[in-house]
């Protein structure tokens, strides 16, 4: 998004976050972590996401047996640049009440081997509840951490789903 673009606001949803990032790594392996399931699940609360990636294609965003986080639709899939999502949060009753946003993953080249990453969280409600948009400092420290190192973040809260599930299979 650049500056002459202009925000719409839907309905009374016109509430947004947005959050930027800078990884050393390329366009292609920056979308591959964020559309392959099980690295997804290394950096994001140990939560997987299954989908075809496919423009009109649904997703699910779970740990199995433990906890259904999010469902939606990929709007726009465009590989290795931009994916826009319908999200609707599904962990509590609270965060269901809030409806449908929307996400937007823009990935930029930047110089020889980096990425600019832009997620936007938008049409959210006027007094959005903060579970919905409060978790991506989290999962973006995540992500750029296994895609610069190649290590999880071992941060409580970025294992805390992951740690479920673990107990689940061990009980």
């Amino acid at each position: 998004m650049n500056d002459e673009q202009l925000y719409t606001v839907v309905g009374d949803r016109g509430s947004m976050t947005v959050f930027e990032i800078y990884i050393k790594t390329s366009p292609e392996r920056l979308w591959e972590a964020i559309t392959d399931g099980e690295m997804r699940r290394r950096y994001s609360f140990g939560v997987g996401t299954e989908s075809a990636w496919t423009e009109g294609s649904e997703y699910r965003s779970a740990v199995p047996g433990v906890v259904d986080v999010a469902a939606g639709e990929n709007v726009e899939v465009d590989p290795p640049k931009r994916l826009v999502q319908t999200f609707t949060a599904l962990w509590s009753e609270d965060v269901k009440a809030e409806g449908t946003s929307r996400v937007t993953w823009e990935i930029d080249p930047v110089g020889d081997d980096s990425c600019r990453l832009r997620v936007t969280h938008d049409h959210l409600g006027a007094e959005a509840n903060n579970e919905l948009w409060g978790g991506w400092p989290m999962i973006l420290s995540g992500l750029k951490t296994l895609l610069e190192t190649g290590e999880d973040l071992t941060t409580p809260a970025s294992l805390m789903y992951a740690e479920a599930q673990a107990r689940r299979t061990d009980g």
